[in-house]
Order: C-alpha cells, then structure tokens, then sequence
C-alpha cells in the first residue's frame, strides 16, 4: 500500500511520551463520563413527528351533522398543504378529528403553521363549536406514567368522583405538567361542570318567550363591555360595564321579559343549578370507578429523571390539595420499569460480553499484562461512544447502549492486531520500544482501513428516514464513535503501554488449550496449502463457496416483518359494541366482565400454571367503557402468561350476543392496536351501504384464510345499526308559525338532550350554560312527537304538528380517508405467519378472490395500508443505502491499497458474511421450533427491519480480516518475492492468530445480547444474531475461501504480467 506516507514521528513520539498519552486517555474519559452525566434516558430514540391532529369540539352533534358542517369544510382546506401525504377524518358524537400525516424529514414546525393557516381560512362554523385544537404526535409522546385518584375509604364514591373532575384538572394536572420534562397530563373520568337552566315549557309559553328569545336573552346579559377610559383632575379611571354574572344564583334574576307593569325573571320559568355534563365514558381501576392522570414527555426528556421528580411531588399534592376533600392518588404503572429494566439488560449483557472478550483474550495471549494492554481501550471505548451520542443530541437508551454493547468486541479488534503484531516482532529478538514501534508501523494501514470502512458503512443510515433508520441511527453513532476511539487507542495507548510492560506468556502451560490451539492452525494452513496449490481446485472452492453462499440466502431468507412490536406483559384488548348501544348497557356489561376478571387481580401466578385457575393472575386492570366499547388494559402477574390472558379476553368477549373482541399486546414502538403487525385494508367508497357490506365480507373471508386472527376495524362497529331520529319539518306549517329551520332545531335540542348558550365564569374556569326542558334528559322516544313547542302565532304545539319523525339507522362514526368515506379493517395475522406473507395472502385471498367473486361494486376500493406500506418503503430504503455503503467501502479500500482489483477481493467476503448471517437466523429459529415442540420456550427471532440492519453492522466488520489477509499477502510478495499459493499460505499463518482472537472477542462480545432473555431484548436480538452468525460463517469460510480466490487472481495477474505495485 504505497502512496501513504508511514507517520514514524507520531508512533514513536506516542511510545516515548507514555505520560501525555495517558493523560489524553483519562482526559478523554472524564469528558465522557461528564456526557453521560447530561444524556437524558429513554426506552427507545425520540422518533420523528410527522402527524398533525385537528380536534374540533361541537357538543351535542350528531356525526352526521360534524361532517357536514366541519370535516368537509376543514378537508377543503387542508387538502392543499404541500407534502401532505395521508389525510384520516373522523366524525363522531360532539367531535371532529382530522389527522394529516406528512413525509419522513418534514419541518413539523412549518407543518403547523401552514395547518393552522388553512384552518383560518374556513368561512364559519356552527353557533357552539369550540376553536379546531393542534398538536403534533408521535409514538414517542405516549403516555408512560399511569395514576388513579379515588376516595379514601369511607366515603361515597361515585357522586364524588363525577364532581371532582374540574377540581383535580384546576389543582393536580397543572402541578403535574410543572414538572420539567412533562409535556401534557390528561384527566381521564369523572365530568365537566355545567350551568343547568331547566325550563317549564308552560310557563315559558305563558311568559310569551320562545326558548331562542331566551337565549339571546341570557347572552346578551352575560356580557362585559369595556367602556376606555376617562381624565379627571390628575387621575384616569377605566371605564367598563359589567354584565356577566357572578354566581349562578343571579341567573335566576335575570329579567327576560316585561309585560305591561310586571316583570319575567328567569327563575319565574326555569330553575337554575350547578350540575354535570351527561356522562359518555367512564374509569374503573380493578373494577373500582376512578379518575386517572396519564402522563406524557416531552422530546428528548428523561423518563427516568421524571419520575424521579414526580414522587414527592405525588406525596405533596396528597397532602395539600386531595387529602382535605377526602381524596388520594396512586400510582397505577409506568413503563419506567420496563426502562429500568432493559437498560439494566443491556448493561449486564455488555459488562458479561466484556468480561467474555477478556477471558478469551487471555486464553489467546495467557499472560495478564498483555491482556491488559489489550482490554484497557475497553472502558475508553466505550466513555467515548456518550461523547458521540452527546454530541449527535441523542440519548441513552436501550438501542444506543446495544449499540455500544456490539462495539465491545469490535474495539478489541484493533487493540488485538497491534499487540499481536508487536509480540511477533519481540519474539524475533526487538527489544520493547523497537518491537512497539515496529510492530504498530506494520499493522496500521490494515487498522486504519478496517476502522474507516466500519465506520463509513454507516454513513448511509443517515438517509434512511424510516422508523427503523431513526431507531438505528442511535447504534450507528455508538458504534462509530468507539471504533474511531479503538483506533487510536491500538495506534497509541496500546504501543507506549506494550513498550513499558512484560508481553511474556505464562510459564504454566495448559495442555488442553495448546493443544486445541495447534490442532487448529495445523488443519487450517493444511487446508490452505491444499487448496492453493493447483489453481483448478483454487477454483472449485472458489465457485463453490459463492454458490452455496448464495443458495443459502435465496433457499432461507424468511418473510420479513416491519418493526418490533415490544414485548411488555400488557394488554390492550377491546370488546367492540354492535351501533345503538347505550352508556348504561355497556356499563352494565363492564360490572360482568369486572365480575370475571377482578378476583384474578393479585392472585398467585402459579396457579393458573397448575391449572388451578383459569386465567393467569393480573398485577391490575384498568378499564375504559362509553357506548361503543369496553376497553381494557391489563398486566399480568407473570409476562409469560401474556398472551394467554388476551386469548382469554377475547374468548369471554364474544360469548357476548353481537360482541367483537379484539386484543394485542403492548408496543413500545408503535401504537397499542398491532401496529406494526396490522395488514390495514382502506374499503372506501360513496356510499356507506355498500363500504359497510364490502367490509364485512372482507372481515369474514380473513377469518377464514388466516387461523385465529385479531382483526379490529375503524369505525370499531361494522353495521349500519345506529338508530336515528331524524326531524323533517313542514315547512309551509312552519312557516305559518313564524318557525326557522334553526329556531326549530335548537327547541327540539333543548326539550330533550340540551342546547348550548354561553359560557360561564366560575373561579376562572369557563363554564358551559345549557338549557333543558323540565324532564330529565333520558327523555322518552315515544314522548317526542308530543313535545311541547312554543310558537309566537299559536301558542304551545306538538312537535308532532309541525315536523314528521323518521326513524332510520346510520353509523355511529364516519371516518373519510384523503375525503372519501372509508371503513379500514385492521388484519393481525397469527405471530406463526410474518406480515409480508400476511399481505400477500390478503392480497390474494382476500382482495383478489373478492373480486373474482364480484363481492366489489362499482366506486368501492379496496387499497392495503399500514405497517406493510413502511415495511416495503424501508426495505426499498435499506436494500439502496446498503449497495451505498458496498460502494463506499469499496472505493475507501481503493483509496488505501491504491489498487482497484485487490479490494474487490476483499469485498467479496460480503455475501458469505450475509449468508451466514441468514443460515444463522435460519439456525436460530428451527431451534426454537424443535424446543417448543417439547416444552421448552426459545426466543423466536423475527426478520424485522431492525434485524436487516444487522447487515450494516456485518457488512463493517466481514471485511477486518480479509483486510489483514490481503495486507499480508500483498507485504510477503513485496519483500520476499514469493509465488502466489505461498504469499497467501504465509499470510494466513501469519494472521491467522489476530484473525480467530478479534472473531472470537467480537462474537463473545455480543453472544449475551443474542442468547440472555430479558425486557428490551427484542430491539436488538436480530441486529446481534445476524452479527454474530454471519461474522462466524464468514470467517470460517474466508479462511478457505479468501487464499483460493486471492491465489486466483494473483496467477491470473502473473499471467498479464502485472504484479501488485500497492
């Protein structure tokens, strides 16, 4: 490798000034220890926000009525933002959502404001509804702090907890989200207040009144208008009028109308009380209601260091502010603790590693001076990989720490080449410091090139914007920054540490290894010799090799999955309504289901495992109920007993008559409902008749392709049910009557759930003021066509007279998708069929034999979304930057060894490494198959997008020691003229011995993130085993396989008469 100048002054200047090196090495990790101080902790990296929510609140609207008059509107608008990608709408009772996704590596700030700009641009909305609210999400905003506030004992619990909502969300949440790193806590149960006029629609008529003159009325008296300000002498005095009322006590004496002498107040009519809006949900922690606080971070904040903060601060709000009212709050569960413990994983499993490597260095060099020349770079290393991840406004989490975990065999690699090659010079006669400096001089360019193609394979995960690329760049970072660190630790501490200590082996001998150690150098150079020397059989092992390498990746490549879904002991399981079911039924169905499962709650684990119960005992169970479902999240006792627990859940769901059940489990990547596993089908259409019936053809023929899926579906119910009243005046009698369609509406809201007036200022807080009719508002269906209306012309009427009543059925909620009405199937396969095949079995037996079978009519699509979109876009992302990195690598080695044959050579240890790395995972798999077939659990590794990621990791590493090979081999032709076969047999006896001790260390390095179960695992288990078992396939068979093809081409250049000049 001529053409680089050997940098003599700096090794020998490193081995003389042993002092300042080490000084440099402690300086280096105290600024490391420092940045690691600083880093926040997390589960996972923050991940990229790039949806946009619009909420938008019209209390009492039907959702018929919501995308009418605000969805259609707000889509018309926001359909034209530049780079919107996906736009979901949903209608539902009093509310409206939109959610706009937009493409990997958006602006989210600029993002907002050209939202909100385009929602200011919608004309008008309905008299009552609120302003359209913004906020950006991510997975990584999720909720990860769970508390229940209840009463203590003693006293009543439901009337106290439905009153207490306004005042926990006034006193708790906001000492809450003072908490630094805390982005929003959300009040979960209870009701809002709400300012109750309840009219006597007789005495209203008597009064001559029309309830939409009683609302002007009271809007236009619960008023402040500001009058400025006014000079008098030297003072100024503001000036205003004050109009509003104070209490709700003086809503009564309101005047509203005036006949001759007398005068109408508002408590003439109607009474007037501080109540509660009508329930539409409920909480319930092991079967008991409550009113839960869910805590959310903000970016980048330490979960860790939140928690920590939010302890007291628990103890203080129990103590001042919820004690006094007979309350407390508790803490339910955090994923704190599955922080914890994953952290606490990966750090047992790199300390173990560590140590591993260690040992293995030792049994390789059997001296402890040497070993610890060799492992001082260790903890350097490994400071040194916070530098890069303060510096790069990362994180310290499960992903990161993997990532420095790989690394702690890889930095040995570079440590192990020098020493090696500075013992073999001493044991040619070289005293410490020449041996040191010749032995550094030798070796460098090979660690150097080794260091720099690891790190720049990396360089192209900066261009993947997928979650899998975010994720990963974490690892990319670690990894990078400790090899860099390796490299100049081998290059300088290793050199002036090996010049001042004794490298000499152990006087004891160990028979067993010694043995082992010369048995195997004798097979291998053996079976080098062998092959180099005919060229016919060189190329025979050659071809073959490749070949099978390559039947191996086509024949055992497994489908492939998107993203770890996590493996927390939670469920999140769903029992979905059929339409029209009410509040009160659902909670009625709640108290059953809190009747099967609540005894279950802290019970012994064994039990069930003995078959003494029959359903595996919980940690807790909080509930969530309204009118279209149950939902429960629950934790069990034992993490194994998991997925039992959902199978159990969804069997005693669907004993009940028209009930759906749909579970999964707990994700700490994606959304809680499967989402990296869900095949989602979009069914959309015009008409909701046909997409409903499309839908659930489709819902019925997945279950029959796949065996026991859970499929969810948004809207949650799949029938037309929900009744529907629907008014349709007379508009010539209405018009006889002095009736608006608007006067009408808002009467018949009034007279039954309620209408809306104004806001109310209690104590700060706005109040909303509703008006009622005398009934409750349970009101009768057979009572409405004789609800009593109020005209100017006619006095009092039946609503009867003026307005015909059709009772049809309609949905419950309406979700558009890009402004199409859209029904979408959420379809997760059994965890035995991977997502890619799943979708192209709905693909196939799902989409395609429907429409063979006509099931489709026209205007209705059926398009598949979801996590099998991102798993093509990442792959397609991943299989493009890892051709980038083979290239890169490819021209860095042509840079060093100023040839541009040899590094071909080099590069082709490529696919045997990805080869080995398949067969590996094959390997894996099948085992875990054939343990579970006689009891006994094994890991089973999924071919997630995180796992191929591990071919980047491989794809730096594969390469170390052909490099050293070919370095070698390239130096023996220089200096000693010797033919081909023997330049390649001489350097792989030379090498050989750094080659198995750098394998061994780096596989031993990462063997404990592969095989020791524990939480967290999952996210980094396929990156280690594609690591671990392509690096060992390959270097096994590149021992073979590299001196047959490097003696090829060496004789075929022979042949032109070009001999190697780098």
């Amino acid at each position: 490798m001529v053409g680089l100048r050997k940098p003599t002054d700096m090794f020998e200047g490193s081995i003389r000034h042993g002092v300042q090196v080490a000084v440099v090495a402690l300086t280096i990790c105290v600024v490391g220890i420092m940045c690691a101080l600083q880093l926040p902790v997390q589960m996972i990296p923050d991940l990229e926000v790039r949806t946009i929510s619009v909420e938008t609140i019209w209390p009492g609207a039907t959702p018929q009525d919501v995308e009418k008059e605000i969805l259609i509107q707000q889509e018309d608008y926001l359909r034209t933002l530049s780079g919107l990608k996906r736009m979901i709408s949903t209608a539902s009772m009093g509310e409206a959502t939109i959610e706009l996704d937009f493409p990997f590596g958006t602006n989210i700030n600029e993002a907002l404001i050209k939202v909100n700009n385009a929602l200011t641009q919608v004309p008008s909305y309905p008299d009552n509804v609120d302003e359209p609210r913004l906020y950006a999400t991510s997975f990584s905003s999720n909720a990860f702090m769970f508390y229940r506030i209840q009463p203590v004992s003693g006293h009543p619990v439901e009337i106290n907890m439905l009153r207490m909502r306004d005042f926990i969300d006034d006193n708790v949440r906001p000492r809450m989200e003072r908490v630094p790193g805390v982005s929003q806590v959300s009040v979960v149960g209870g009701a809002d207040r709400q300012v109750q006029i309840r009219v006597d629609p007789n005495k209203l008529a008597a009064a001559g009144v029309t309830l939409s003159d009683l609302r002007k009325t009271i809007r236009d008296r619960n008023r402040d208008f500001s009058g400025g300000d006014l000079d008098s002498g030297k003072r100024r005095y503001l000036l205003r009028t004050v109009g509003r009322f104070d209490t709700v006590d003086e809503f009564e004496s309101a005047i509203i109308a005036r006949r001759g002498d007398s005068i109408i107040r508002l408590g003439d009519v109607a009474t007037v009380s501080l109540g509660l809006f009508e329930l539409r949900s409920k909480a319930y922690l092991d079967g008991k209601p409550t009113i839960n606080m869910f805590v959310r971070k903000e970016v980048g904040a330490n979960v860790i260091a939140i928690k920590k903060a939010m302890i007291p601060l628990v103890d203080e709000i129990n103590r001042e502010v919820l004690a006094p009212v007979h309350l407390a709050m508790t803490p339910i569960t955090d994923d704190v603790r599955y922080v914890k413990a994953s952290i606490s994983n990966v750090w047992r499993n790199l300390t173990i590693g560590a140590l591993l490597a260690s040992l293995v260095m030792w049994l390789f060099l059997r001296s402890f001076s040497a070993t610890l020349v060799g492992v001082v770079g260790v903890p350097m290393c490994t400071i040194a990989a916070f530098i890069g991840l303060f510096l790069a406004g990362r994180s310290i989490n499960v992903i990161s720490l993997a990532g420095i975990a790989f690394a702690i065999g890889m930095t040995l690699d570079n440590s192990i080449v020098v020493l090696e090659s500075i013992e073999r010079y001493r044991r040619q006669g070289l005293d410490r410091f020449a041996a040191s400096l010749a032995g550094v001089r030798h070796v460098w360019r090979a660690v150097l090139a080794s260091t720099l193609t690891t790190v720049l394979v990396f360089t192209p995960i900066l261009f993947i914007k997928e979650e899998a690329g975010q994720l990963f760049s974490d690892i990319a970072i670690a990894i990078s920054a400790s090899i860099v660190v390796s490299m100049l630790v081998a290059i300088t501490v290793v050199p002036a540490a090996s010049a001042r200590v004794n490298l000499s082996r152990s006087t004891a001998r160990n028979y067993v290894l010694d043995w082992f150690g010369r048995g195997f150098r004798v097979v291998a150079i053996g079976l080098v010799s062998w092959v180099v020397r005919r060229t016919g059989r060189a190329i025979f092992v050659a071809v073959g090799i490749l070949a099978g390498s390559a039947a191996l990746i086509v024949a055992l490549t497994p489908p492939a999955e998107y993203l770890p879904e996590g493996e927390e002991a939670k469920t999140f399981s769903l029992m979905i309504a059929p339409a029209g079911y009410n509040l009160a039924e659902m909670s009625a169905v709640a108290d059953k289901l809190h009747e099967d499962f609540v005894p279950y709650v802290g019970l012994d684990p064994d039990l069930y495992l003995s078959g003494e119960s029959d359903v595996p005992a919980m940690s807790w169970i909080v509930t969530f109920v309204n009118s279209k479902r149950v939902f429960m999240i629950a934790e069990t006792t034992d993490p194994a007993q998991i997925d039992d627990l959902m199978k159990v859940f969804n069997k005693r769901f669907r004993e009940f008559p028209g009930m759906r059940g749909f579970s999964s489990r707990g994700s700490i990547i994606s959304s809680n409902d499967g989402g990296s596993r869900s095949v989602n089908l979009d069914i959309a259409g015009a008409r909701l008749e046909d997409i409903y019936r499309v839908a659930n053809a489709a819902y019925r023929r997945a279950n029959e392709v796949f065996d026991e899926p859970d499929i969810g579906s948004d809207p949650s119910s799949l029938v037309l049910a929900q009744p529907l009243i629907e008014l349709r005046p007379n508009w010539t009698r209405a018009a006889e009557l002095g009736f608006t369609a608007e006067e009408l509406g808002f009467a018949v809201s009034a007279l039954t759930d309620g209408a809306y007036v104004g806001e109310f200022l209690l104590d700060g807080d706005r109040v909303d003021i509703f008006l009622y009719g005398m009934k409750t508002t349970d009101s009768v269906l057979a009572d409405l066509p004789s609800l009593p209306i109020f005209t100017p012309e006619e006095g009092i009427i039946p609503l009867g007279a003026v307005a015909e009543l059709v009772e049809r059925v309609d949905t419950d909620t309406l979700r558009r998708l890009d402004g199409r009405r859209t029904v979408t199937l959420n379809i997760i396969p059994p965890r035995t069929v991977a997502l890619e095949t799943a979708v192209g079995i709905v693909e196939e037996d799902v989409v395609a034999h429907m429409r063979r079978g006509g099931q489709i009519p026209p205007g209705v699509s059926m398009d598949i979304s979801g996590a099998s979109d991102q798993m093509a876009t990442t792959r397609k992302a991943l299989v493009g930057n890892f051709l980038v990195a083979l290239l890169l690598s490819y021209l860095l080695l042509v840079a060093i060894f100023s040839h541009w044959g040899f590094p071909l050579v080099i590069m082709t240890s490529v696919p045997l490494g990805v080869a080995g790395g398949i067969f590996g995972l094959w390997l894996l798999n099948g085992s875990s198959d054939l343990f579970s077939t006689i009891g006994i659990s094994f890991t089973h590794q999924p071919f997630d997008m995180i796992t191929m990621l591990g071919f980047v990791i491989l794809l730096g590493t594969v390469v170390n020691n052909p490099i050293l090979i070919v370095d070698q081999t390239l130096y023996n032709v220089r200096q000693g003229r010797m033919a081909a076969g023997e330049a390649v047999k001489e350097a792989v006896s030379v090498r050989l011995r750094p080659m198995m001790m750098s394998t061994v260390t780096t596989i031993v390095g990462i063997l404990p993130l592969v095989v020791l179960p524990g939480a967290g695992t999952e996210l980094y288990r396929g990156v280690g085993a594609i690591v671990l078992f392509g690096l060992l396939f390959a270097t096994f068979v590149t021992i073979v396989f590299l001196p047959a093809f490097l003696t090829l081409v060496l004789r075929t250049a022979a042949l032109f008469q070009r001999t190697p000049n780098g």
